[in-house]
C-alpha cells in the first residue's frame, strides 16, 4: 500500500489467531452480497465456507465486527454458532482430516472497511467501496483478522444495474432482473481476506492486453475521459517491465485499477484490483506534478509482495513496503530515466537521515516501526543488498522466493535464505546491520552514492552561497536531474535573470516555490512563470506576485481566473481567496465568489477540495454559519487526517 507521503499499515497476528490456523484450514468461499438501505449503509449477504479440520477441537471461530445479526447452518444440517459482537463461534465436535462447509447469513452496518459515498446527495459521486487493509474485513464479511489464512473468494454482488461492480477475479457473469444485476466474480486462487474487495460507482473503462494476455481494466468517471491518458499513462509499460524485472509472471487472472473519492490513502492493493484516490484522476497539464505513476507501480508490485507472498506479521511489514517501493523506483527508472531514479533514492537517503536526527530510527523488524523505515528504509536496504549479491543472484534469489512461497506467508528468513542460496553469500552480517539494527548508516549509502551516481560528489559540495552564478549554471546544464526540493537547496535565494531561461518546468517551479519576495528588477521575469504548464507553479506564483506588486492585483487574477488546477482545486481555491480580499476587484462579483468559496466546504466534495476551503476561508476569517456547520460534519469524516484537521479547526475557533 503505497503512502506516498505518510500513509501505512500494521496488522498484528495475536496468538489465538495462530492457534486456529494449526486447526482449521479454511479453502474456499462463496458469497452473495446485497444491500439494504444505502443511507444507514446497510449490506447483507450468504457465505457458503469449505473448510477442512486439521486436529480435533470443539470450536473454531470467524471474525465478525458489530454486526445487525448473523446465524450459522453447519453441513447445511445443524444452525450452530454463538455471536459475542466480536466473532462467531461455532461450537462442534470437529473431527481430524474432515472437510466440513459452513453457510453464513449477515446483516451489518459497518463503521469502517466499508464505506457508502454521498447517497444522501441526488448529485453526489455516489459510490460503494471497500478498505480492508488495517480496517479488517470482518467489519462487513464474516471473515478471517489473520492474514496466514489464505482462501479463495468468490463474489457475487447485486445492486442498480445503471452502476458498475468491479471486485477481485475475473466478472465470469451478469444477470439482470428488472432495476438490479447481479455480478459474479470468479478468485481461481487463494488470498487474506484483508485483501478482499469490491467497489461499486458510475465507471466507464478501457482495457488493453499485456503481451502474456492479462487484461489490463482502468475505470474512470464517464465525465473525466480527457484525464484517462494522462492518468493511465504508461500503465503498461510498467506492468510489462515489472514482469521482466521481477522474472515471475503477474500471478493473477486479470488485474483491474478503479478511482474513488475520499480514499484513505493513496491506493490499497487489493488482489487483481487495486482502489486509488481519484485525487489521481489528472489532466495533461497536472501530469507534470502529480501523477499516477509512482502509486501505479508501487501497487502493482504489491500483486507480487502482499498479495502472492504475504507477511506472516507486522514485524515482517518490510517485506510489502519495501519491496513494493523498490520496484516502484525501478518502474519510475525505466519511465523517467537514470537521474530521476538516482534523485528519488537520494531523496530517501535524506528521508531517513531527517529520522535518524530526530532520535526516532527504528529496526526494519521492528512491528511498530514508521512508515518512512517499511517503505523508505527497506527499499534502500533492497538496493544495498542487490550491490552486495550482484544483479544476477539477486534477481535470481528473489525468484526462487516468489515461486516457493506463492499464495502462502513468509517471514524476512525466508526471503534472506533464498538470496544466500542464490548468492553463495552469508548475510548474518548484513541482516544485523541493516534489518536488526535501529541504526541508520548513512555514510555507507552516501558512499553508495558517490560510488554509483555520476555527478553526485559534484551535486553534493556545490556551495550556492559562494557561488550563485555557478550554481545556477550547474542547474541548468543538469536537465531534469534535481527536483524541486535540491533546486531550492541549491539556489537558497539567490535568484537571477539567467534562472529563468531555464527550460525546465520543474527547475522553473523551483523558482516559483523559493522565491517569496521578488523585486522590480526580477517582476517581468517571475510573471512569466503564470504561463508555465504546472498548476503548482501558478499556484506559487500568483500569490507571491499578489503579494509582492499590489497594484497588479487585478492584472493577475485576470489573467488566471479560468484555471481550476489540481483535482482539490489549488489554483481556483487561492483565486477566490484572493479575489475576496482584493479591493476594488470585480466587488459586484465579491457575494458570488464568497458562494462559492464556501460551497467547496460542502460534503458533494472530496476531502481534499474541502480541506483548502476550509483552509482559506479561516485565514481570511470568513468561516461563517455554513462553513462551520460543515466543518462540524467533517469531524465524523471517515479519513482520520481530515477529521483530524476539522477538529484542530474548531478548537482554534473557540
Amino acid at each position: 500500500m503505497n503512502r506516498n507521503l505518510f500513509f501505512f499499515f500494521l496488522l498484528t497476528t495475536c496468538i489465538c489467531f495462530s492457534q486456529q490456523t494449526q486447526i482449521v484450514d479454511f479453502k474456499q468461499a462463496k458469497a452473495e452480497i446485497s444491500f439494504g438501505d444505502l443511507i444507514l449503509k446497510e449490506v447483507k449477504g450468504t457465505v457458503l465456507y469449505k473448510f477442512d479440520i486439521l486436529k480435533d477441537t470443539d470450536s473454531i471461530f470467524l471474525d465478525a465486527k458489530g454486526f445487525k445479526s448473523i446465524t450459522a447452518v453447519l453441513n447445511d444440517d445443524v444452525q450452530v454458532g454463538t455471536y459475542n459482537g466480536e466473532r462467531l463461534i461455532i461450537n462442534h465436535q470437529f473431527k481430524a482430516n474432515t472437510s466440513y462447509s459452513l453457510k453464513i447469513i449477515w446483516e451489518a452496518r459497518p463503521k469502517k472497511a466499508l464505506y457508502f459515498i454521498d447517497w444522501e446527495y441526488i448529485d453526489g459521486n455516489r459510490q460503494i467501496w471497500t478498505q480492508g487493509q488495517g480496517k479488517y474485513t470482518s467489519n462487513w464479511f464474516p471473515s478471517i483478522d489473520d492474514m496466514n489464512e489464505k482462501i479463495e473468494f468468490d463474489l457475487s454482488i447485486t445492486f442498480d444495474k445503471n452502476y458498475e461492480v468491479i471486485a477481485n477475479g475475473k466478472l465470469t457473469d451478469k444477470t439482470i432482473s428488472g432495476p438490479l444485476a447481479t455480478w459474479h466474480f470468479d478468485m481461481t486462487k487463494p488470498m487474506s481476506s484483508y485483501l478482499l474487495a469490491f467497489a461499486i460507482g458510475k465507471y466507464d473503462k478501457k482495457t488493453t492486453l499485456s503481451n502474456n494476455g492479462i487484461p489490463l481494466e482502468m475505470y474512470y468517471y464517464p465525465t473525466d475521459e480527457e484525464k484517462f491518458e494522462p492518468t493511465y499513462r504508461h500503465t503498461l509499460q510498467i506492468f510489462e517491465f515489472l514482469q521482466r524485472e521481477i522474472g515471475v509472471p503477474f500471478p493473477w487472472q486479470n488485474y483491474k485499477q478503479i478511482p474513488v473519492k475520499d480514499f484513505l490513502y493513496a491506493g490499497m492493493e487489493n488482489t487483481s484490483a487495486t482502489i486509488f484516490s481519484d485525487a489521481f484522476l489528472i489532466d495533461e497539464t497536472a501530469f507534470v506534478d502529480k501523477n499516477y505513476v509512482n502509486v501505479n507501480a508501487h501497487e502493482l508490485a504489491h500483486q507480487w509482495f502482499g498479495d502472492l507472498v504475504t507477511e506472516t506479521s507486522g514485524t515482517h511489514h518490510w517485506l510489502q513496503e519495501g519491496f513494493a517501493t523498490y520496484y516502484a523506483l525501478l518502474a519510475e527508472r525505466e519511465v523517467f530515466g537514470e537521474e530521476y531514479y538516482q534523485y528519488k533514492l537520494y531523496e530517501y537517503a535524506q528521508e531517513l537521515l531527517d529520522q535518524d536526527r530526530a532520535g526516532a530510527s527504528t529496526a526494519l523488524l521492528d512491528p511498530k516501526s514508521s512508515s518512512t523505515t517499511f517503505y523508505k528504509k527497506g527499499a534502500w536496504v533492497l538496493v544495498l543488498l542487490k550491490d552486495k549479491v550482484g544483479e544476477k543472484d539477486f534477481k535470481k534469489g528473489v525468484k526462487n522466493y516468489l515461486w516457493k512461497y506463492q499464495f502462502k506467508n513468509v517471514e524476512t528468513q525466508d526471503f534472506i535464505s533464498e538470496i544466500e542460496k542464490a548468492s553463495g553469500k552469508d548475510l548474518t552480517e548484513f541482516v544485523n546491520k541493516w534489518l536488526k539494527s535501529s541504526q541508520y548508516h548513512y555514510n555507507d549509502i552516501e558512499s553508495y552514492l558517490r560510488k554509483n551516481f555520476k555527478g553526485y560528489k559534484t551535486f553534493l559540495d556545490l556551495d550556492c552561497d559562494k557561488s550563485a552564478e555557478d550554481c545556477q549554471k550547474f542547474i541548468q546544464a543538469s536537465g531534469n536531474k534535481y527536483q524541486n526540493a535540491e533546486v531550492i537547496r541549491l539556489l537558497k535565494g539567490n535568484i537571477t535573470k539567467s534562472v529563468f531561461n531555464l527550460k525546465s518546468i520543474k527547475e522553473r517551479q523551483a523558482v516559483a516555490l523559493s522565491v517569496s519576495t521578488i523585486t522590480s528588477a526580477e517582476k517581468a521575469d517571475y510573471e512569466t512563470l503564470l504561463q508555465d504548464k504546472s498548476y503548482a507553479t501558478i499556484e506559487a506564483a500568483l500569490f507571491n506576485l499578489w503579494r509582492s506588486f499590489p497594484n497588479d492585483n487585478a492584472l493577475y487574477l485576470k489573467q488566471t481566473k479560468d484555471i481550476v488546477g489540481f483535482n482539490d482545486k489549488n489554483v481556483r481555491i487561492l483565486w477566490l481567496t484572493l479575489a475576496l480580499i482584493t479591493d476594488d476587484f470585480e466587488p459586484l462579483n465579491k457575494s458570488r465568489y464568497f458562494d462559492e468559496l464556501t460551497d467547496y466546504t460542502s460534503p458533494r466534495y472530496s476531502f481534499e477540495i474541502r480541506q483548502n476551503a476550509f483552509a482559506y476561508l479561516n485565514q481570511i476569517q470568513a468561516c461563517r454559519i455554513l462553513c462551520l456547520d460543515n466543518l462540524q460534519q467533517a469531524t465524523t469524516h471517515h479519513n482520520w487526517q481530515f477529521s483530524k484537521f476539522a477538529k484542530q479547526m474548531l478548537k482554534q475557533d473557540k
